[in-house]
């Protein structure tokens, strides 16, 4: 299915020449044009977006769909054939950073962008062999000095031809997906005071949201909402501070007593810290469109020194009173009018950078008896949770890292972590193996669900650290981590493994283990495969069902980015990867770091100093399919979800009216749904 560009949209709904149109926009014409009543509605919009990630094999938004789920319902490569995949193209992007993005697929053509100087890529599938055209934004170098954990991007999203992301230096660009043009860009953050973008934005209806980064800049977390046609700013909320800055108003109810309250933005800080407390956003935007709300996380609380966030320096007499909110939590806002729902914090006054950012799978499930539209994330502390997404209340908080010892567990009746305080942190204290280490049991690595195995695939660390809270002053744009780290291979010596969870009883179904961290997104298929990288370069695909290696293809540099699946216009399935070494566990390499001092990388050179040994630079894309005229091939689309399942089996994700946007998910009968693995 072929979708209009975005000119020819526009002329169809303004009624102009095509020509005359291009006129105007380069006579600055196209926000008035844009403002008239021909714009589509939201609600348009929305079912134009939802119809399109209705498609087998188009991809729109770095997760697929507005679900997050990473999944696609392609068969032509299956767990019985995908040995055989060969490369079909490569092409090599110029620059030598972490690609931790992942390409988006429509039109037949495909985007993707880079890392700084955030190059955005467009290939006509018809043609691959060249580059239909490149946008190269006008950047800020002063961008790469205040990011904190390499110059990577996320990615782009896609929507009525246009094609939405950010660049390091704090602009979001929006740019037509048919020729390469500038139609709006705006200025979001400020690299000066330590603000840069690395996250992919979220494209919803006529919005455009996007986050900050900078939570070891002391920056004060925000997202903001622009108007997808004149890049004018809608509303900005902060993740601390008062109420009224914090987007808290009626309509706002926690599920949890503690994290109800007048001010909480401000009144679980000591004095003006909010100011400087982080709170960013910078992982992964999900999106609910029947309850129109959506969900993102917030980092660390700034700094990394917690007696500088509690009223005795010492020690922590409550871990709610001093919360230091909206630090790593999770956040639902309304769309439309950006004012905070509901929220849940995972790790109250975090004493060890467990940043909350990590990705929200939605997905509906059958619980205890009923279905709930829930929230499955994988936190960086360790524990798996399970959230019902219209109110936050916490169904289900499994640990699923390896060797998790700074808390005990989660207390599912108050939400709050049974804290172990032998690893609690403080001003001059040494705390000696505390796991996870600040990386996370996993990261902003994304993970993958599968409707038809009831697994989630998750890409994961096995990092320790030994911590130590140090004195530090607040310098604009300077770095504000006030902690020295030093990271080393959690239990068993393996630095990260590939996790398939169980949706339904909450508990480890396989596991794949890794040299190093698995520092890529994962990637789902109907054809029971599941797609991700290693640090150390290979490209791999493992059974869904029993985890066994099926393939594995060696790309030249670790691969940190994720994978995607799509049909070509030759109607067969293609694997798409960038490949290029970096992100926070691969920075040794991308930044050519001495290895000498274990606590450099805010520590992450103690735990990956011999990746220069097994990997290099670099910065491709690779693409993959089975061989032509394949006998083993079917047909490449699958059935689209129209054949009931068999018993036992599961159902293709529906949201509204049965399109891919909240997921939805069937136990096998006689399985006590949701039990919490008890």
């Amino acid at each position: 299915m072929t979708f209009p560009s975005h000119r020819q949209t526009r002329a169809r709904r303004t009624g102009l020449p095509e020509m005359l149109l291009a006129l105007l926009c380069l006579l600055g014409g196209v926000q008035a044009i844009a403002q008239e009543d021909q714009r589509p509605s939201p609600e348009e919009l929305l079912e134009e977006q939802l119809a399109l990630q209705r498609q087998s094999g188009i991809w729109i938004q770095p997760g697929g769909n507005f679900a997050a789920a990473r999944y696609s319902d392609l068969t032509e490569i299956t767990n019985e054939n995908v040995a055989q995949l060969e490369v079909q193209w490569t092409m090599s992007t110029g620059v030598l950073r972490g690609h931790e993005g992942q390409p988006l697929i429509v039109n037949d053509m495909m985007y993707f962008t880079t890392p700084f100087p955030n190059i955005l890529y467009a290939i006509d599938l018809n043609n691959p062999g060249e580059i239909a055209w490149q946008f190269t934004p006008q950047v800020d170098e002063r961008g790469v000095g205040s990011a904190c954990c390499d110059v990577v991007n996320l990615g782009a999203s896609y929507s009525d031809g246009m094609l939405f992301y950010n660049s390091l230096d704090g602009q979001v660009w929006a740019v037509d997906a048919e020729d390469g043009s500038l139609i709006w860009r705006a200025t979001n953050a400020d690299p000066y005071r330590g603000e840069t973008m690395t996250n992919a934005p979220l494209v919803a209806k006529d919005k455009v949201i996007v986050g900050v980064s900078g939570g070891e800049l002391g920056v004060r977390g925000y997202v903001t909402a622009y108007d997808a046609y004149t890049g004018e700013r809608l509303w900005r909320y902060y993740n601390t501070g008062p109420d009224d800055e914090v987007g808290i108003g009626d309509r706002y109810e926690s599920y949890y007593d503690h994290l109800n309250g007048e001010d909480l933005g401000v009144n679980t800080w000591p004095g003006d810290q909010w100011q400087v407390g982080g709170s960013t956003v910078w992982g992964w935007f999900s999106y609910d469109p029947d309850l129109n709300l959506f969900y993102y996380g917030t980092s660390n609380p700034g700094t990394w020194n917690p007696s500088l966030r509690r009223g005795d320096p010492d020690e922590l007499d409550d871990q709610t009173r001093w919360a230091n909110l909206f630090s790593a939590a999770l956040m639902a806002r309304d769309l439309d009018t950006g004012e905070l729902v509901w929220a849940y914090q995972f790790t109250p006054h975090d004493e060890w950078d467990y940043d909350g950012v990590n990705e929200n799978l939605l997905i509906d499930l059958e619980w205890e008896g009923e279905t709930r539209k829930v929230i499955m994330r994988f936190e960086r502390n360790g524990f798996a949770y399970v959230i019902d997404r219209e109110t936050g209340e916490v169904l289900s908080a499994e640990q699923f890292g390896e060797g998790i010892n700074w808390a005990h567990g989660i207390d599912i009746e108050s939400g709050l972590p049974i804290r172990n305080p032998e690893k609690s942190n403080a001003q001059g204290k040494l705390v000696e193996d505390i796991c996870p280490a600040s990386l996370g049991a996993k990261n902003r690595q994304p993970s993958a669900f599968s409707p038809q195995t009831g697994y989630f695939y998750v890409p994961m660390n096995n990092i320790c650290m030994d911590y130590q809270a140090t004195d530090v002053a607040y310098i604009p744009g300077v770095p504000y981590v006030g902690a020295t780290v030093r990271m080393f291979p959690g239990p068993g010596g393996h630095r990260g493994f590939v996790l398939a969870w169980d949706a339904i009883n909450q508990e480890p179904a396989w596991r794949v283990e890794e040299n190093f961290s698995v520092w890529s997104g994962t990637l789902a298929t109907a054809g029971d495969v599941v797609f991700y990288g290693t640090l150390d370069g290979f490209f791999k695909a493992l059974d869904a069902v029993t985890g066994e290696e099926l393939w594995s293809f060696q790309t030249g540099s670790g691969i940190v980015g994720g994978p995607i699946t799509y049909i070509g216009p030759d109607g067969r399935q293609y694997v798409a990867i960038l490949s290029g070494v970096g992100g926070w566990a691969g920075l040794v390499v991308a930044a050519d770091m001495a290895v000498d001092d274990e606590t450099a990388a805010l520590g992450a050179i103690g735990a990956y100093a011999d990746l220069p040994r097994y990997t290099k630079k670099g910065g491709a894309l690779f693409v993959f399919a089975l061989p032509e005229g394949d006998e083993g091939a079917q047909d490449a689309a699958g059935d689209g979800g129209e054949e009931p399942p068999e018993p036992g089996q599961t159902v293709e994700p529906a949201g509204v009216d049965g399109v891919p946007g909240s997921g939805e998910f069937t136990p096998p009968p006689g399985t006590p749904a949701g039990d919490g693995g008890e």
